[in-house]
């Protein structure tokens, strides 16, 4: 199937370019660990903050590796080649997104317990990070896919996609954050992780449509 192919195709890719995946997980274990050098080693401190730093750092660490989803196919000319398949062009555009978040959303679940560790972080709490950010890092690759393929044949694009993405991810930011001071208060929080999945499911269905139109405006 074309679908799983593409996914296929965008990790082998990957395993070749490693450099340009280990360096956003790079910067997100920086970044975790950095805030504890700065604002001391108190544990009580960095559990209060914890969850909204290694939030931020998702997202940062998000923005670095948008580019790769589109940039290398729209350089080579396969960009062309895959507008042109038989498969339809949102098909395509989600197995891009899928595997994009393979390679740096899942990575970022797997860094947690680490983050949690350096963070003084509660098991509660520590699972309902985990919570968010497998519900809620696919969120940041669907609309992460929307901008780039709305900047793909910029040659500067980088500030523009940020400008156009971050008010987009606020949102979950937000319900994230209100899942996490839940769980530290010891409050249920499936109703916002609901939310979270209301937003994941929109961006799953309409992003690769989106995209796909984005892709054909930025081409023409």
């Amino acid at each position: 199937m074309i679908f799983t192919q593409i996914i296929r195709r965008e990790l082998r890719i990957a395993m070749r370019r490693q450099g340009e995946i280990l360096n956003p997980l790079w910067f997100f274990l920086i970044v975790i660990t950095l805030f504890p050098l700065v604002i001391g080693p108190e544990p009580a401190l960095l559990a209060k903050i914890a969850p909204g730093i290694v939030w931020v750092a998702a997202l940062l660490s998000a923005l670095l590796s948008f580019e790769r989803l589109f940039r290398d196919d729209f350089i080579d000319g396969s960009l062309e080649q895959l507008i042109l398949m038989s498969q339809p062009l949102a098909l395509t555009a989600l197995a891009k997104v899928i595997a994009h978040w393979l390679l740096t959303g899942l990575p970022l679940i797997l860094l947690s317990p680490a983050a949690a560790l350096l963070l003084s972080l509660e098991i509660k709490i520590w699972w309902a990070l985990v919570l968010t950010l497998l519900i809620g890092t696919p969120v940041l690759s669907c609309i992460g896919a929307i901008g780039v393929a709305l900047t793909v044949g910029l040659r500067k694009g980088g500030v523009l996609l940020s400008l156009l993405v971050i008010p987009l991810i606020i949102p979950v930011l937000i319900f994230s954050a209100s899942v996490l001071d839940a769980a530290s208060l010891n409050l249920p929080y499936n109703g916002q992780l609901a939310i979270l999945g209301a937003m994941l499911a929109a961006a799953l269905t309409f992003s690769p449509f989106a995209v796909a139109a984005a892709l054909r405006i930025s081409l023409d």
